[in-house]
């Protein structure tokens, strides 16, 4: 919701550099199910400078490459989760395109529980030096939020 304010807003103010990252526990599953979203222009320009391509276009790529292939290597060098202070392997699920932004679906499996979620997100900051990654930790009903820039580009959260 606010992501899609902050996109209809940037048409009037670009540039505005922001990516939106909610971190959800889910009992049922046992497991953080993530999505991030970002504006697709911005995160392709910081793929293409990654691969030394400035002709490269993520969401019709050639070579037989896929969208997906390219933003999962990405996000699997410039998203971050600990849980309880062990490093986590995100689960890549896939993407979606939404306006101008690319959501995309990230899983944690077995994850029985957890006091503090410690988050690197760096996406596009190699990009744009005012790129601000806004990350919600929802636990057990309870949100938590944290802003990460350049200069601090991890945080911690505690639900104990």
């Amino acid at each position: 919701m606010i992501f899609s304010l902050l996109l209809s807003l940037a048409g009037l103010f670009h540039p505005i550099h922001l990516s939106v990252t909610e971190i959800n526990y889910s009992e049922k599953d046992k497991a953080l199910q993530i999505s991030t979203r970002m504006f697709i222009d911005d995160l392709e320009l910081s793929i293409q400078k990654e691969m030394k391509d400035d002709a490269l276009d993520i969401i019709k790529p050639a070579n037989g490459k896929t969208t997906d292939q390219f933003v999962s290597a990405y996000l699997q060098k410039h998203l971050k989760v600990k849980v309880d202070g062990k490093p986590q392997t995100l689960k890549y699920l896939g993407s979606e395109v939404e306006g101008l932004a690319i959501i995309c679906y990230i899983e944690i499996p077995t994850v029985k529980k957890l006091k503090t979620v410690e988050v690197t997100n760096d996406v596009i900051m190699e990009t744009h030096s005012d790129q601000s990654n806004l990350v919600h930790v929802t636990y057990k009903d309870k949100v938590k939020s944290v802003r990460l820039v350049r200069t601090e580009p991890t945080q911690s959260v505690s639900f104990q």
